[in-house]
């Protein structure tokens, strides 16, 4: 694997290394001079783009969903000014979460399995969100203006580089640094990483959640990874001491007891992780079944184990262990969709239908019910019908990889040869490869005989020029 290039990973390491505050710091000084927050979010996508085309994902639509709705329930009452958030949710079970400029909100996989209830989970994105309102990329560079940026870039680039998958590389980039440079750059992150934890409690209350959650899973993973040679990559780049410990939960007990805890809907996302980190599934069942052994009342282990049995071809067990959750809840998407999926793998296509007209008549603007309703008519051979759903689909989530690559290949398959390179191209220049797209756009014109087509094919094009332009001039 490519490592991510020095200066864009910058971008996203002086978010996530970051001054002992009692008060919010004043935003509106000379940072701003360095870094507008516009500059920041054409910074942000630019860096995203690179990470995208460099790092496997997660592409299951629940997941990015939950993602995506969580961070925004935090984002609310926070004091984040500019919403314009993006979301990566990497294929790593390492524990690990960041936040680059621009609004950029990365999430491991892993996050998942290492949070043991939401609200441990909420507070770890409560904790990046803080980063990136009080913009710490722009004051790390205002606190770092005397230090070239190729030196910054050399210093830095491990910290997202191993967040990336690229570990001992990731971490040799930061060894290899001038020392003194970065012993300087380890203070500020000191302080950036008090200021988040402070911030972040005070919204991951307002957001209405247990605070009490932040220090709970500090000292577990401290307790967990203390005699570690190598912790996991959240623990290289926001280190817990115990001081660090001890102010959080000094904070946490001057709000009252009370907030959200767990919910249900997040065991079930903790399933769904365990299972596809899980080398067979199998041995996920195995797990499973041992919890349910212990409490038969456990929903998510149910859920889990009736996942499992999908994916391993026991469709009988797995409906057996479906029917009593539906039975409990009866308009719960999650379990209504896993009842889908097992209905089109024992090919029940006209079930799958009609749970699925159901599920999109109660919850018309969810993205995994219209992604599995798009899936189910591609199932149906009604491929016009698809294409029709998912330009609707790419329209609302146009920023989605998966999606446009998914537009591609079934405009392929319907004879829309000039949208399928328009949909590769916006593919290819959301992963970052801008001479792809650049040249599908090319593709699309020749096969183009309307003059107005035409023209919004060359602009699109000439817009895309210009973005390459942007990331090689930030390359320099």
């Amino acid at each position: 694997m490519k490592l991510l290039r020095p200066t864009l990973l910058t971008l996203a390491c002086l978010i996530g290394q970051p001054a002992m505050a009692n008060d919010l710091p004043s935003l509106g000084d000379s940072s701003s001079g360095i870094v507008s927050p516009e500059q920041e979010h054409q910074l942000g996508r630019a860096w995203l783009s690179l990470l995208r085309g460099q790092v496997p994902q997660l592409s299951d639509p629940l997941l990015k969903d939950y993602l995506e709705r969580s961070v925004y329930r935090l984002a609310e009452t926070s004091q984040l000014q500019d919403r314009r958030l993006e979301f990566v949710l990497l294929e790593s079970p390492q524990l690990n979460a960041f936040a680059a400029p621009g609004g950029i909100i990365g999430v491991n996989g892993g996050l998942f399995l290492h949070a043991q209830t939401e609200a441990e989970y909420a507070s770890v994105l409560a904790h990046e969100l803080a980063h990136l309102s009080q913009r710490h990329f722009a004051r790390g560079l205002e606190a770092q203006k005397r230090m070239q940026l190729p030196l910054m870039a050399a210093m830095l680039a491990g910290v997202v580089a191993a967040a990336a998958g690229a570990g001992d590389a990731g971490i040799a980039a930061i060894v290899s640094t001038q020392a003194a440079a970065i012993q300087a750059q380890r203070r500020f992150s000191r302080q950036n990483e008090q200021e988040a934890d402070r911030i972040g409690i005070v919204n991951l209350e307002r957001a209405g959640y247990d605070p009490r959650a932040m220090p709970q899973m500090f000292s577990r993973l401290m307790r967990q990874y203390r005699y570690d040679q190598k912790p996991p990559e959240f623990l290289l780049t926001h280190p817990v001491t115990e001081s660090r410990i001890a102010d959080t939960n000094n904070r946490a007990e001057q709000f009252p007891e009370g907030g959200v805890k767990d919910s249900l809907r997040y065991q079930l996302m903790r399933a769904r992780v365990d299972l596809k980190f899980e080398s067979t599934p199998g041995l996920s069942a195995k797990r499973f079944r041992a919890m349910l052994a212990e409490d038969q009342q456990l929903d998510a282990a149910r859920y889990g184990l009736a996942l499992a049995q999908i994916k391993s071809g026991q469709l009988s067990e797995a409906g057996k262990e479906l029917d009593p959750l539906l039975a409990k809840e009866p308009e719960n998407v999650i379990y209504n969709l896993a009842q889908v999926e097992l209905d089109i793998t024992a090919n029940r296509l006209a079930a799958a239908r009609e749970r699925t007209q159901r599920l999109l008549q109660l919850y018309p603007g969810s993205y995994p019910v219209r992604q599995t309703h798009i899936d189910l008519l591609i199932k149906e051979n009604k491929l016009q019908e698809a294409e029709s759903e998912l330009d609707k689909l790419v329209a609302a989530r146009s920023k989605d990889p998966d999606i446009w690559y998914q537009v591609s290949e079934i405009r392929g398959l319907t004879g829309n040869i000039i949208g399928l390179h328009q949909g590769r191209a916006e593919y290819f220049a959301l992963v970052g490869n801008y001479d792809q797209a650049i040249e599908q756009l090319d593709f699309a014109k020749r096969r183009s005989n309307n003059f107005q087509a035409a023209a919004r094919i060359d602009a699109r094009q000439k817009a895309l020029m210009d973005e390459k332009r942007m990331v090689e001039e930030m390359l320099r």
